[in-house]
């Protein structure tokens, strides 16, 4: 259950346990249409705080990691309830259509004809109920009562009181049916949308989608990235065992950490005193396989928030010129503020389209050229659950023509010689090896070159000699992600 693997305060969300403790109920103003409660004056629980997410997802599209940590700042909640709130969101949206599809038995009007706030209370409710084990059901079934009052009245919380009341006389008969075909057994046991599911089927197999789908619900890890700049992998290590934190060296990543039982590590001091960066693991490997050496001159064709830029910059000793280029202008601050964070003076930015970045520099002026591609994101699914529901399958060609507008053009901007890393956060083949052999297919000048031996060899030696890498999210517990690195003949 994730529940207990957020009560040893594993997970890289905010961590911490629950509280069954019941908001105050006091005189109400009258709600909005969206179900707002009545009251700023009530105290908010953890529940309260998740289905403010929800529902802004639901009915707004927003992105569920910025909400969250929106609405976590706005109730001040403690650190428990910020845990429980935090895994209320993450499971409720990560197992949506499974829940959805037991729902839809017991609410007799069905699931699309109630208001959404009502929707998202039953949702996080059933969740908790059928996938949390550390929360008694009466304590589930009074917290949604009493939200349901607040936000609606007597015929709401009367109905969501049978609802759940129901579910939990029924328990053991909430399977799934036996004879479903691979396509729809995953998208239900593993709560994917059936048009993923298939495409992942044809591309990698049935066991191997559903060890994805699987993985993509599990909690990510808490990874951070040494500054070597200041001080090694192992002094920051025994640095943070020093001061009582659980934590070891990542076998995936040479500069990695994994934490547990920090929660925010963005509020550990070392973080502002620039010791270390948030960042997962695979990430960290792109400026691995990018190898840039004191001196060099790098660009880096997509790199907000700047976590490769700096990573970059600390395996060039911060010598060297490194440009840093983003199309949205808000996001040029992000780069700058982690550089000023971790002491680097070598990076500059620029606000740009990155396919018209040959109009910016001369041809042939960079040693190295980092393009971390706009992508479809479907290897960070673990991270951004609601990603899963949001994306359609039309997208990813649109996205593969960005992609390749990109590349045809930053590609002259390399010296022969040079090394040119594509990265994306996908596992979609038509954006990661597909895309590579078409660049390669129309500029001969290009060839795939080995990656670095000592990172990559461990993770797939057949890859690493290749040229290129693909991380699945099952197999090392990090985001999904694809490598590949181009070197552009000498003249």
């Amino acid at each position: 259950m994730r529940y207990l693997i957020l009560s040893t305060n594993k997970p890289s969300r905010p961590q911490g346990g629950h509280t069954n403790s019941q908001s105050a109920r006091k005189p109400s103003a009258p709600k909005s249409s969206s179900g707002a409660a009545k009251s700023s004056a009530v105290k908010r629980s953890a529940r309260d705080a998740a289905l403010d997410v929800l529902i802004r997802v639901e009915e707004n599209q927003s992105y569920s990691n910025l909400l969250l940590n929106q609405v976590l700042q706005k109730h001040a909640l403690e650190r428990a309830d910020a845990g429980l709130a935090t895994e209320l969101v993450y499971g409720t949206i990560g197992r949506q259509n499974t829940i959805d599809f037991f729902l839809e038995r017991f609410v007799s009007k069905g699931l699309a004809k109630l208001e959404p706030w009502v929707r998202c209370l039953l949702r996080l409710s059933f969740y908790q109920l059928h996938y949390l084990d550390r929360i008694p059901d009466h304590a589930v079934v009074s917290e949604a009562v009493n939200i349901a009052k607040r936000r609606g009245h007597q015929g709401i919380s009367g109905m969501v009181n049978g609802v759940l009341r129901a579910i939990i006389r029924s328990k053991d008969e909430l399977t799934l049916p036996a004879a479903l075909g691979d396509v729809k057994r995953i998208a239900l046991g593993h709560s994917h949308p059936e048009w993923l599911v298939r495409r992942w089927i044809r591309q990698l197999g049935p066991q191997l989608t559903e060890q994805i789908c699987a993985a993509n619900n599990e909690p990510p890890h808490v990874s951070i990235r040494a500054n070597a700049r200041r001080r090694s992998r192992l002094e920051l290590l025994e640095q943070l065992q020093a001061s009582g934190l659980s934590a070891e060296a990542s076998d995936l990543a040479p500069a990695g950490i994994l934490v547990q039982g920090a929660g925010n590590m963005a509020l550990v001091p070392g973080f502002q005193q620039g010791d270390f960066s948030i960042q997962d693991e695979s990430s960290m490997l792109v400026a691995e396989a990018l190898d840039p050496r004191p001196g060099m001159k790098v660009l880096d064709c997509c790199a907000a928030p700047g976590g490769k830029t700096t990573h970059i910059a600390e395996k060039m000793d911060d010598v060297g010129q490194i440009w840093a280029c983003d199309l949205h202008e808000h996001k040029q601050k992000l780069i700058a503020d982690q550089a000023e964070r971790l002491g680097l003076s070598s990076i500059q930015t620029l606000v740009t389209d990155a396919a018209k970045l040959d109009e910016h520099f001369a041809a042939e002026s960079f040693d190295r050229i980092l393009l971390d591609a706009p992508c479809s994101g479907l290897g960070v699914i673990r991270r951004k659950p609601d990603l899963k529901w949001a994306k359609q399958e039309a997208e990813i060609d649109a996205i593969c023509e960005t992609q390749y507008a990109i590349l045809s053009r930053v590609h002259r901007l390399l010296k022969p010689g040079g090394v040119l890393v594509y990265s994306t956060c996908t596992i979609e083949q038509a954006e990661n090896e597909g895309m590579v052999e078409r660049f390669l297919a129309e500029h001969k000048e290009f060839e795939l070159a080995p990656l670095p031996a000592d990172v990559f060899t461990e993770i797939d030696s057949k890859a690493a000699a290749s040229g290129m890498v693909q991380i699945l999210p099952q197999q090392f517990h990090s985001d999904g992600f694809f490598i590949a690195r181009l070197r552009k003949r000498d003249a």
